[in-house]
């Protein structure tokens, strides 16, 4: 199973492009769109609340194995934020997408990719394939190019697929994106696996609440599966849990790190602020995200009074809410008062 993120600012033709990949599923500030057609199981992810939230943007970025980011007609600051984003995350399979062929002449279509071409490189999408299509569905030849998108998604499917068997191996590990209450059922939440395999009866955990769990029953697109390999979109039955008590980017387990306070060998963006003391940033790990204070920085091993856009550095950060994740997880950093938001990623010291 692949699960594919669908991004990009508004009006980018993002929405349509995912309603017509899949089916509609889930909703909150993401949007599920499922596709079980020859012989894939496909989670098509669209971060509708995106630019409004950053939250979902990362959600769905955190979720998935591939992102299709949707460009219209030239770049816009949150075009930018997006492959800023991206870049930051080191997301791996990508494709752009340029939703607007039906109104756009070749000419300027080309024109469009050079230029692309000259703004990603030495980033994370400087390989990535740029497809043209429309999204709309009252154009002449309505969604063409889309069969194009599907076929390219399809080859990255069959890589990632390879990549996820060799994650199979790994203690489980389930990001959860959604909890809720079933009459007669109990506790039911939704989400991914992101590397193991995760069985029917497993006696485990579930953090950052270090609490003994256990997984009664597991779905996979509406069927009863008795085990979920990496990758797997799921929806598990918990045993001594309540809903209420689960939030988003909860991670079911065997063992997790939890706290509040953080150390991180960071790399500020190029494009942002500078970052200095006592600065309120947003940190992201996995789907968590809260607010945390920076306490010091340090630059070359030695206490500094900023950290410049462009620079490594080890911050020093302190929250109020726990937070669980592992030491090979990836933390982003944010600056909500800028309009450009991303400010930096980073890993435990």
């Amino acid at each position: 199973m692949v699960n594919v993120a669908i991004i990009g600012t508004e009006k980018s033709g993002r929405t349509s492009l995912a309603a017509n990949l899949g089916k509609k599923g889930t909703v909150s500030d993401i949007t599920m769109y499922n596709n079980e057609k020859e012989g894939k199981n496909m989670v098509f992810v669209d971060a509708h609340s995106y630019p409004k939230t950053l939250k979902s943007l990362v959600t769905v970025l955190n979720i998935s194995d591939i992102a299709v980011l949707c460009i219209p007609q030239g770049l816009d600051a949150h075009t930018g934020e997006c492959i800023i984003a991206l870049d930051l995350l080191g997301f791996k399979h990508g494709i752009i997408a340029l939703t607007k062929s039906d109104s756009t002449n070749m000419h300027a279509i080309d024109e469009f990719k050079a230029k692309l071409k000259v703004i990603t490189a030495g980033t994370a999408l400087q390989n990535w394939e740029c497809i043209s299509l429309n999204t709309n569905k009252s154009a002449k030849n309505p969604f063409e190019g889309v069969d194009d998108l599907k076929a390219r998604i399809n080859e990255m499917a069959e890589k990632i697929e390879v990549e996820h068997a060799e994650l199979n191996s790994l203690p489980a590990r389930i990001f959860i994106d959604h909890a809720f209450d079933v009459k007669g059922k109990g506790c039911v939440v939704l989400g991914v696996v992101k590397q193991g395999i995760s069985k029917e009866k497993d006696k485990t955990k579930i953090f950052p609440l270090d609490r003994e769990i256990e997984i009664k029953s597991i779905q996979s697109h509406d069927v009863d599966i008795d085990s979920a390999p990496t990758g797997t979109r799921v929806g598990m039955r918990l045993k001594n849990v309540q809903a209420k008590d689960i939030e988003r980017g909860f991670i079911i387990s065997d063992k997790e790190n939890v706290t509040t306070d953080y150390v991180l060998e960071c790399a500020i963006s190029k494009f942002t602020k500078k970052i200095e003391p006592e600065s309120v940033l947003h940190l992201f790990v996995g789907l968590q995200s809260e607010p945390v204070r920076v306490e010091k920085i340090l630059v070359d091993g030695k206490e500094a009074k900023e950290a410049k856009p462009g620079t490594a550095c080890v911050l020093e950060l302190s929250g109020n809410k726990k937070v669980a994740y592992s030491k090979e997880d990836r933390f982003l950093l944010s600056n909500l008062d800028l309009t450009q938001r991303f400010a930096a990623y980073g890993f435990l010291k």
